[in-house]
């Protein structure tokens, strides 16, 4: 595996070694051992997560304050673009995000260490995500920052108005949500 630091350094695109021929593809999506000489971290995976969205819907920016969760997130049909944002308050890139499309055909990877709000938009007809968590869903620890606080700046890069939740609707702006120190 390849990786690529990002504008935020914690954060950290992975791209994988894909061999193919004609039979079709394989890659090693994860690997403890590389992983954690390659970052530094032995990272304890807990919980795998899939979801399947619609063109225009947008999830996040969801995390979790207490029992915070690190993750490796992929997509595995249709494309997303993929934001996080940096709510640690004490940190040289608060406030700031990073985005990148994930999809099948590229087969990259993101990085989300703890103490970062996470999102997508789905960017194809439907979209597979796949994401890896270093703890449990705590639903009554969980937070959501407004997908569209003009304070983050945020180009979901959608076609049409997004699809949220109820719960997404209804996040906090970036000014009034809990944060990490």
């Amino acid at each position: 595996m390849n990786l690529i630091k990002t504008a935020i350094p914690d954060l950290l695109i992975i791209e994988p070694k894909v061999f193919g021929d004609a039979r079709g593809f394989f890659f090693e999506s994860f690997n403890r051992q590389k992983f954690a000489e390659q970052t530094g971290r032995d990272v304890d995976f807990v919980q795998d997560n899939h979801s399947r969205s619609a063109q225009n819907v947008l999830r996040g920016l969801h995390y979790q304050i207490q029992h915070p969760q690190a993750k490796l997130v992929r997509v595995v049909q249709g494309a997303v673009l993929d934001v996080a944002v940096d709510i640690r308050k004490n940190s040289p890139t608060f406030g700031k995000h990073v985005s990148m499309e994930l999809s099948a055909e590229n087969k990259v990877m993101l990085w989300i260490p703890e103490g970062f709000a996470h999102g997508f938009s789905v960017l194809s007809e439907t979209a597979d995500f796949l994401y890896k968590t270093t703890d449990y869903w705590f639903p009554e620890h969980e937070r959501c920052i407004h997908w569209n606080d003009p304070a983050l700046g945020i180009d979901w890069n959608l076609q049409a108005a997004p699809v949220v939740s109820v719960k997404d609707a209804q996040g906090k702006s970036l000014a009034e949500a809990e944060l990490f120190s």
